[in-house]
């Protein structure tokens, strides 16, 4: 999957997005599926900002819990992570 993340103050939009080189419209409705089930996961611990998703051909052949670590790397990488103080 790749990610695009530009960061703005208090708004939060996620879109989700598979091409036609996926294959068929079932085939990319289910891409989107998944990857909005995953965002759920990671979503209270997001910055605010605009997330724009695309599905890749790869996301049918792995299981949820690599998806979720693939996931998790993606949105490391583009510092989309809350910081939380000890305070």
């Amino acid at each position: 999957m790749v990610l695009f993340f530009l960061p703005q103050n208090k708004i939060h939009k996620v879109g989700f997005t598979a091409t036609k080189k996926l294959g068929n419209a079932v085939k990319r409705n289910r891409a989107k599926r998944r990857l909005r089930a995953v965002f759920c996961e990671f979503s209270s611990s997001l910055k605010d900002g605009t997330y724009i998703f695309v599905a890749k051909q790869g996301l049918f052949d792995s299981s949820y819990d690599r998806l979720l670590n693939d996931f998790k790397k993606v949105l490391t990488r583009a510092k989309a992570f809350k910081v939380i103080s000890n305070d």
